[in-house]
């Protein structure tokens, strides 16, 4: 049985940003706001199993997401055995998104080798599925989704995994995801938004975030299926960004967000983005529950 984790969610990465107290009180806010499912990354801040903990334990209802969790940071029975304790400890409600990451974080930061990395998760989710647990278990089997965007980590997803977890991406990606997963498979679209009607303060804002991803080979090449070029990637054109960030009003943001579900989606997790990108963005966070899941 797959985790329920709600039509809807917020993505963040910057909690880790802010001291761990901080976060204790605003994962309880956000728990009363109502969302159903809060995700978080993992690059090079907080350990997302002991973040995770620390979330899961300020909240009452609310489930925790790894959007995603690398396998390159720790063996397939560490990362197993993490999961299982979560689910057992918190009645179930975490979800393990996994990636495999990026060429620059993996090879240059963890010094690991990523020139297969399909092959590499392939085998991750075998071992995790052979691995050993020898303490008390949760009332349900962990369900796990995978970050994928091409053809062939889709297709794992499906045959491996609960489902996909795909990220910086437009609506027409998510049509293809579901068709390749088939339509019981959990798919959870992230999903940026700007909530400001200027065009050109909201797209200077957008682009400002959107800087690293679009650097990054794997995203690049999902946006080149689309029909992007390589040149209105490198410039981040209006059409680019315009595609990736809902901007623009609240009504903007429900209807991409609409867009997504109608596309195939189970769960959107929208990201707000904001021009300073240390502060907590509390009051959009709560315009947005209180339209989305009040």
């Amino acid at each position: 049985m797959t985790i329920d984790i709600g039509s809807v969610g917020l993505w963040t990465g910057i909690l880790d940003g802010h001291p761990s107290g901080a976060v204790r009180d605003i994962a309880s806010e956000l728990d009363e706001m109502g969302w159903p499912c809060l995700w978080i990354p993992e690059t090079v801040g907080r350990d997302p199993f002991v973040a995770a903990s620390m979330l899961l334990e300020a909240s009452n209802s609310m489930k925790v997401a790894t959007g995603i969790a690398s396998i390159w940071a720790r063996d397939p029975m560490t990362t197993q055995n993490a999961s299982i304790t979560l689910n057992e400890a918190y009645d179930g409600r975490f979800l393990l998104g996994l990636g495999v990451s990026h060429h620059t974080l993996t090879e240059w930061v963890r010094k690991h080798d990523y020139s297969k990395p399909l092959t590499k998760m392939r085998e991750y989710l075998e071992r995790m599925d052979a691995s050993m647990y020898k303490a008390a278990e949760p009332a349900e089997k962990p369900s796990r989704v995978l970050a994928a965007l091409g053809p062939k980590m889709l297709e794992l997803s499906a045959e491996a995994a609960d489902g996909a977890h795909p990220y910086f991406v437009p609506v027409e990606h998510t049509e293809i995801a579901r068709a390749a997963i088939g339509p019981d498979k959990l798919l959870a679209t992230e999903q940026m938004v700007v909530l400001d009607t200027d065009p050109t303060s909201a797209r200077e804002t957008a682009r400002a975030h959107m800087a690293v991803y679009l650097g990054l080979p794997n995203y690049a090449n999902n946006l080149m299926r689309h029909g992007f070029t390589e040149e209105e990637l490198t410039n981040a054109d209006d059409r680019v960004v315009d595609a990736i960030v809902a901007w623009g009003s609240l009504d903007d943001v429900l209807g991409r967000v609409k867009a997504h579900h109608d596309a195939g989606a189970d769960h959107v997790c929208v990201q707000v983005l904001e021009a300073d990108r240390k502060s907590i963005p509390m009051e959009p966070w709560r315009e947005l529950a209180g339209a989305l899941v009040g």
